[in-house]
């Protein structure tokens, strides 16, 4: 007598595990990219609790985290941003972070506005 061939079964979950990791690797970049933080290979990896070579092996994984950590702010630029956020009227840092990272002289101009700005209001306090 044989046994029945289930394998359509095993198949059916490694393909449903498949999505869940992937759903949870998708969620993680999300968040890290929303809250401002880094989006990094390991970053996304310990948020997800996925493996950091399993995110090499996605394609598409691989480039969005490429791209999102070459797009975010340097370490040293995010308390700069802290500053710029309200100047500019944005509820949510990174949204500051991806306009100040496309463009350095954006940057330094809103930088240098805000000082003007400052200096400006000091001066009628002191007057």
């Amino acid at each position: 007598m044989s046994r029945p061939d289930n394998s359509r079964h095993l198949v059916k979950a490694a393909q449903q595990r498949a999505a869940y990791t992937r759903a949870k690797a998708v969620q993680a970049l999300r968040t890290l990219h929303a809250d401002g933080r880094p989006v990094t290979f390991d970053a996304v990896a310990r948020h997800a609790g996925v493996s950091r070579s399993w995110l090499y092996t996605q394609p598409d994984l691989r480039a969005e985290i490429e791209h999102l950590r070459e797009s975010s702010p340097a370490p040293h630029d995010r308390d700069g941003l802290k500053i710029i956020q309200p100047q500019v009227g944005h509820s949510d840092a990174s949204t500051t972070g991806l306009y100040t990272s496309v463009s350095s002289d954006f940057k330094q101009k809103t930088v240098q506005k805000m000082i003007a700005r400052r200096i400006a209001t000091q001066e009628d306090q002191d007057a």
